[in-house]
Protein backbone atom coordinates (compact mmCIF):
# COMPACT_ATOMS: atom_id res chain seq x y z
CA UNK A 1 0.00 0.00 0.00
CA UNK A 2 1.93 3.00 -1.14
CA UNK A 3 -0.53 5.50 -0.22
CA UNK A 4 -3.26 5.76 2.27
CA UNK A 5 -5.83 8.66 3.59
CA UNK A 6 -6.76 7.89 6.90
CA UNK A 7 -8.63 9.58 9.73
CA UNK A 8 -5.34 10.74 11.67
CA UNK A 9 -2.81 10.12 9.47
CA UNK A 10 -1.97 9.73 5.77
CA UNK A 11 1.61 8.32 3.96
CA UNK A 12 2.68 8.41 0.22
CA UNK A 13 5.36 6.91 -1.23
CA UNK A 14 7.71 8.35 -3.78
CA UNK A 15 11.06 7.71 -5.24
CA UNK A 16 11.97 5.09 -2.42
CA UNK A 17 10.83 7.71 0.60
CA UNK A 18 7.11 6.70 2.21
CA UNK A 19 5.90 10.24 3.85
CA UNK A 20 3.68 9.62 7.04
CA UNK A 21 2.09 12.70 7.92
CA UNK A 22 0.43 13.10 11.27
CA UNK A 23 -2.94 15.04 10.99
CA UNK A 24 -5.72 14.77 14.03
CA UNK A 25 -7.32 17.59 15.75
CA UNK A 26 -6.02 19.12 17.67
CA UNK A 27 -1.92 18.46 18.29
CA UNK A 28 -2.17 14.80 16.84
CA UNK A 29 -3.06 13.16 20.35
CA UNK A 30 -2.51 9.39 19.76
CA UNK A 31 -5.86 7.72 21.07
CA UNK A 32 -8.14 4.43 19.44
CA UNK A 33 -8.64 6.10 16.14
CA UNK A 34 -4.77 7.09 15.59
CA UNK A 35 -3.35 3.77 17.23
CA UNK A 36 -5.57 1.87 14.19
CA UNK A 37 -4.24 4.24 11.49
CA UNK A 38 -0.45 3.28 12.70
CA UNK A 39 -1.17 -0.21 12.59
CA UNK A 40 -2.17 -0.03 9.42
CA UNK A 41 1.15 1.60 8.37
CA UNK A 42 2.75 -0.96 10.78
CA UNK A 43 0.87 -3.85 8.59
CA UNK A 44 2.19 -2.35 5.44
CA UNK A 45 6.07 -2.73 6.21
CA UNK A 46 6.85 -5.52 5.08
CA UNK A 47 5.19 -4.72 1.25
CA UNK A 48 7.17 -1.10 1.72
CA UNK A 49 10.42 -2.27 2.73
CA UNK A 50 11.74 -3.89 -0.75
CA UNK A 51 11.64 -0.51 -2.32
CA UNK A 52 11.81 2.02 0.33
CA UNK A 53 15.09 3.61 1.97
CA UNK A 54 13.70 6.15 4.45
CA UNK A 55 10.58 7.35 6.13
CA UNK A 56 9.75 10.60 7.34
CA UNK A 57 7.41 11.18 9.85
CA UNK A 58 6.24 14.68 10.54
CA UNK A 59 3.39 16.52 11.33
CA UNK A 60 0.61 19.02 9.53
CA UNK A 61 -0.52 20.07 12.99
CA UNK A 62 1.15 23.98 13.89
CA UNK A 63 1.10 23.01 17.34
CA UNK A 64 3.97 20.52 17.22
CA UNK A 65 4.50 16.28 16.08
CA UNK A 66 2.15 15.37 19.26
CA UNK A 67 1.20 15.96 22.52
CA UNK A 68 0.98 12.50 23.62
CA UNK A 69 -1.64 10.33 24.39
CA UNK A 70 -5.09 11.16 24.36
CA UNK A 71 -5.95 11.34 27.67
CA UNK A 72 -9.46 12.66 27.53
CA UNK A 73 -10.26 9.18 25.89
CA UNK A 74 -8.11 7.48 28.19
CA UNK A 75 -10.11 9.06 31.49
CA UNK A 76 -13.42 8.38 30.02
CA UNK A 77 -13.01 5.44 28.53
CA UNK A 78 -11.69 4.09 31.97
CA UNK A 79 -13.60 6.02 35.00
CA UNK A 80 -17.12 3.95 34.42
CA UNK A 81 -14.96 0.24 34.21
CA UNK A 82 -14.05 -1.44 37.67
CA UNK A 83 -9.95 -1.95 38.32
CA UNK A 84 -10.20 -5.18 36.91
CA UNK A 85 -11.96 -3.97 33.60
CA UNK A 86 -9.53 -0.72 33.40
CA UNK A 87 -6.08 -2.81 34.19
CA UNK A 88 -7.36 -5.21 30.98
CA UNK A 89 -8.37 -2.49 28.58
CA UNK A 90 -4.83 -0.20 29.40
CA UNK A 91 -2.86 -3.66 29.09
CA UNK A 92 -4.41 -4.04 25.55
CA UNK A 93 -4.02 -0.40 24.34
CA UNK A 94 -0.29 -0.72 25.54
CA UNK A 95 0.45 -3.69 23.84
CA UNK A 96 -1.17 -2.25 20.68
CA UNK A 97 0.87 0.72 20.66
CA UNK A 98 4.15 -1.60 21.22
CA UNK A 99 3.58 -3.72 19.10
CA UNK A 100 3.44 -0.79 16.02
CA UNK A 101 6.24 1.11 17.84
CA UNK A 102 8.60 -1.95 17.64
CA UNK A 103 7.69 -2.44 14.09
CA UNK A 104 8.83 1.25 13.12
CA UNK A 105 11.77 0.51 14.91
CA UNK A 106 12.86 -2.59 13.72
CA UNK A 107 11.73 -1.38 9.97
CA UNK A 108 14.46 -2.11 7.59
CA UNK A 109 14.39 1.14 5.97
CA UNK A 110 15.43 4.50 7.85
CA UNK A 111 12.69 6.33 10.25
CA UNK A 112 12.93 10.00 10.25
CA UNK A 113 11.30 12.35 12.88
CA UNK A 114 11.17 15.90 11.53
CA UNK A 115 9.92 17.49 14.47
CA UNK A 116 8.40 20.90 15.26
CA UNK A 117 6.70 22.55 18.13
CA UNK A 118 5.34 19.80 21.13
CA UNK A 119 6.79 16.93 21.00
CA UNK A 120 5.83 15.66 24.74
CA UNK A 121 4.71 12.11 26.03
CA UNK A 122 3.46 9.28 23.77
CA UNK A 123 4.62 11.60 20.92
CA UNK A 124 8.03 11.72 22.34
CA UNK A 125 7.84 8.02 22.20
CA UNK A 126 6.98 7.88 18.94
CA UNK A 127 10.11 10.09 17.45
CA UNK A 128 12.05 7.77 19.51
CA UNK A 129 11.00 4.82 17.80
CA UNK A 130 12.87 6.62 14.68
CA UNK A 131 16.21 6.37 13.73
CA UNK A 132 17.08 9.91 13.32
CA UNK A 133 15.39 12.98 14.71
CA UNK A 134 15.49 16.36 12.89
CA UNK A 135 13.83 19.38 14.81
CA UNK A 136 13.99 22.75 14.19
CA UNK A 137 14.34 25.20 16.67
CA UNK A 138 11.14 25.91 18.23
CA UNK A 139 10.86 22.15 19.02
CA UNK A 140 10.52 21.33 22.62
CA UNK A 141 10.81 17.73 23.96
CA UNK A 142 8.80 16.21 27.87
CA UNK A 143 7.78 13.66 29.58
CA UNK A 144 4.91 14.80 31.78
CA UNK A 145 3.87 11.84 32.88
CA UNK A 146 4.94 12.20 35.97
CA UNK A 147 2.34 15.08 36.77
CA UNK A 148 -0.63 12.46 36.62
CA UNK A 149 1.55 9.80 38.88
CA UNK A 150 2.04 7.82 35.67
CA UNK A 151 5.74 7.05 33.77
CA UNK A 152 5.88 7.26 30.09
CA UNK A 153 4.08 4.29 28.94
CA UNK A 154 5.37 4.05 24.99
CA UNK A 155 8.23 2.46 25.50
CA UNK A 156 9.96 5.42 25.91
CA UNK A 157 11.95 5.34 28.72
CA UNK A 158 13.76 1.74 27.58
CA UNK A 159 14.49 3.75 24.36
CA UNK A 160 15.63 6.84 25.80
CA UNK A 161 18.08 4.48 28.02
CA UNK A 162 19.11 3.05 24.81
CA UNK A 163 19.92 6.58 22.88
CA UNK A 164 20.97 8.76 26.04
CA UNK A 165 22.80 8.91 28.85
CA UNK A 166 20.91 8.23 32.53
CA UNK A 167 21.75 11.34 34.32
CA UNK A 168 19.61 13.20 31.14
CA UNK A 169 16.96 10.45 31.02
CA UNK A 170 16.22 10.90 35.29
CA UNK A 171 15.87 14.56 34.33
CA UNK A 172 13.92 14.55 31.80
CA UNK A 173 11.59 11.63 33.84
CA UNK A 174 11.52 12.53 36.83
CA UNK A 175 10.96 16.46 36.67
CA UNK A 176 8.45 16.42 34.10
CA UNK A 177 10.24 19.61 32.39
CA UNK A 178 10.22 19.91 29.24
CA UNK A 179 13.63 20.67 27.13
CA UNK A 180 14.56 22.77 23.96
CA UNK A 181 15.71 21.85 20.71
CA UNK A 182 18.80 23.17 21.40
CA UNK A 183 19.65 20.94 24.84
CA UNK A 184 18.19 18.31 23.09
CA UNK A 185 20.88 18.50 20.17
CA UNK A 186 23.50 19.08 23.10
CA UNK A 187 22.83 15.56 24.51
CA UNK A 188 22.60 13.82 21.05
CA UNK A 189 18.82 13.40 21.21
CA UNK A 190 18.13 15.42 17.97
CA UNK A 191 20.58 14.62 15.89
CA UNK A 192 20.25 17.65 13.37
CA UNK A 193 18.91 21.33 14.36
CA UNK A 194 17.16 23.29 11.85
CA UNK A 195 15.49 26.67 11.53
CA UNK A 196 11.90 27.48 12.41
CA UNK A 197 9.98 25.48 9.92
CA UNK A 198 12.17 24.21 8.30
CA UNK A 199 12.69 20.29 9.70
CA UNK A 200 10.78 18.57 6.91
CA UNK A 201 13.20 20.05 4.34
CA UNK A 202 16.07 18.98 6.00
CA UNK A 203 14.45 15.51 6.49
CA UNK A 204 13.62 15.11 3.08
CA UNK A 205 17.45 15.88 1.82
CA UNK A 206 18.69 13.84 4.36
CA UNK A 207 16.38 11.25 3.17
CA UNK A 208 17.59 11.42 -0.40
CA UNK A 209 20.79 11.21 0.92
CA UNK A 210 20.41 8.01 2.49
CA UNK A 211 18.20 6.58 -0.59
CA UNK A 212 21.81 6.60 -2.17
CA UNK A 213 23.36 3.72 -0.30
CA UNK A 214 22.57 -0.09 -0.59
CA UNK A 215 19.92 -1.36 1.02
CA UNK A 216 21.31 -4.77 2.91
CA UNK A 217 24.19 -2.71 4.42
CA UNK A 218 22.21 0.00 5.69
CA UNK A 219 19.44 -2.52 7.11
CA UNK A 220 22.15 -4.34 8.52
CA UNK A 221 24.04 -1.28 10.06
CA UNK A 222 20.57 -0.50 11.26
CA UNK A 223 19.71 -3.35 13.06
CA UNK A 224 23.82 -3.51 14.64
CA UNK A 225 23.65 -0.48 15.68
CA UNK A 226 20.24 -0.03 17.27
CA UNK A 227 18.84 -3.33 19.15
CA UNK A 228 15.28 -3.31 20.49
CA UNK A 229 15.04 -3.64 24.46
CA UNK A 230 12.23 -6.07 24.10
CA UNK A 231 12.64 -7.18 28.01
CA UNK A 232 12.38 -3.45 29.60
CA UNK A 233 9.59 -2.64 27.01
CA UNK A 234 7.49 -5.60 28.52
CA UNK A 235 8.81 -4.23 32.09
CA UNK A 236 7.52 -0.76 31.44
CA UNK A 237 3.89 -1.93 30.35
CA UNK A 238 3.58 -3.86 33.99
CA UNK A 239 5.01 -0.83 35.56
CA UNK A 240 2.54 1.24 34.09
CA UNK A 241 -0.69 -0.45 34.51
CA UNK A 242 0.35 -1.34 37.62
CA UNK A 243 0.51 2.54 38.84
CA UNK A 244 -2.80 3.39 36.39
CA UNK A 245 -4.90 1.24 39.01
CA UNK A 246 -4.09 3.45 41.22
CA UNK A 247 -7.20 6.25 42.78
CA UNK A 248 -4.69 9.12 43.17
CA UNK A 249 -3.98 8.12 38.87
CA UNK A 250 -8.04 8.90 38.09
CA UNK A 251 -7.86 11.74 40.68
CA UNK A 252 -5.03 13.47 38.69
CA UNK A 253 -6.58 12.00 35.13
CA UNK A 254 -10.08 13.65 36.01
CA UNK A 255 -8.34 16.88 37.27
CA UNK A 256 -6.77 17.41 33.56
CA UNK A 257 -9.85 16.37 32.12
CA UNK A 258 -11.90 18.90 33.85
CA UNK A 259 -9.02 21.80 33.18
CA UNK A 260 -10.41 24.45 30.93
CA UNK A 261 -6.69 25.40 29.91
CA UNK A 262 -5.95 25.07 25.74
CA UNK A 263 -3.32 23.06 26.65
CA UNK A 264 -2.94 21.66 30.20
CA UNK A 265 -0.33 19.33 29.07
CA UNK A 266 2.08 21.59 28.70
CA UNK A 267 5.13 22.05 31.18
Amino acid sequence: MKRFEGKTLRWDWRDSIVELTLDHVPANEIGTETLADLEKFAAAIPALAPETAACIISSARKQGFSAGADLRQLFRGAEPLSEKERLAGVRQFLERIHSVLNAIDAAPFVTIAAVHGVCFGGGFELALACDIIIADKMARFAFPELRLGLIPGFGGIPRLKRDLGNAFVRDLLLTGRSVNAARAQAVSLVAQLTAEGEALKIARSTAAQIAKFDAVTRAAAKKFIKPIPHEELRREIDLFCELFTRPAVMAALKKFVESTDAMPYLP
